[in-house]
């Protein structure tokens, strides 16, 4: 089993705009479940209490790595990761056996 965790800290100054962005990440994200070959996606959004955390976290199982390469490379995932993308200053992620 691959555990696959990704924070991102978005780039928007406005807090409202912060939250639309964050918001349209968990949508397109958990939008994978059933369709991707994932054991487990969660997506969670930072409360927001504590300055300098990163605002959003994914947390992913997936059952092999080649499962998980699948994963990144289908167009629905491509497609999340262009909205990302064009959303985050920063992007962190590390993935390990479990």
């Amino acid at each position: 089993m691959i555990r696959h965790i990704v924070m991102w800290r978005l780039a928007a100054e406005d807090a409202a705009q912060r939250e639309a962005d964050a918001a349209g990440i968990k949508q397109r994200l958990e939008a994978l479940r059933g369709v991707v070959a994932a054991e487990r996606i969660d997506v969670g959004v930072d409360v927001g209490e504590t300055s300098g955390n990163w605002h959003v976290v994914l947390v992913s199982d997936f059952a092999t790595r080649d499962d998980l390469d699948a994963y990144q490379m289908h167009p629905q995932h491509q497609e999340a990761a262009g909205f990302i993308r064009s959303v985050v200053d920063a992007r962190s992620c590390v993935d390990y056996e479990l």
